[in-house]
């Protein structure tokens, strides 16, 4: 379902063998409702969150629950703005300052989910 199937439904149809063959239910209600984002979770490359000063590191976000149109923003620690979109972030060659907690924020316009931080530190 999607958001524009809300609407007024209901049935038509011929039953056979009597005067009137033409039928209709009653007519129903149908509101679809967006599902609000939750179970909002972190994976890390490499395992663990530990990565050596100039390599690579990627977070991604998952979802278990909601409906979209979905928008993803990744934060560190208690900035505001974001560092990236996507439930994807890569930093590559990390520095000395990449290290901290991590968080992504996902919407559906309505309603926001946070995940737990996830501290990544730069050896």
């Amino acid at each position: 379902l999607q958001l524009h199937h809300s609407g007024r439904y209901r049935c038509e149809g011929l039953v056979s063998g009597v005067t009137s063959p033409w039928r209709q239910s009653e007519m129903v209600k149908v509101t679809v409702h967006r599902v609000p984002p939750s179970g909002v979770s972190l994976s890390v490359q490499p395992p663990g969150g530990q990565v050596a000063l100039g390599d690579s590191l990627v977070l991604s976000c998952a979802v278990a629950a909601g409906t979209g149109p979905l928008s993803f923003t990744w934060h560190r620690g208690g900035s505001g703005a974001p560092l990236g979109t996507g439930p994807r972030l890569e930093l590559r060659r990390v520095g000395d300052n990449d290290s901290g907690h991590y968080h992504c924020r996902v919407s559906n316009g309505d309603i926001m989910a946070e995940s737990v931080p996830l501290n990544v530190t730069v050896l």
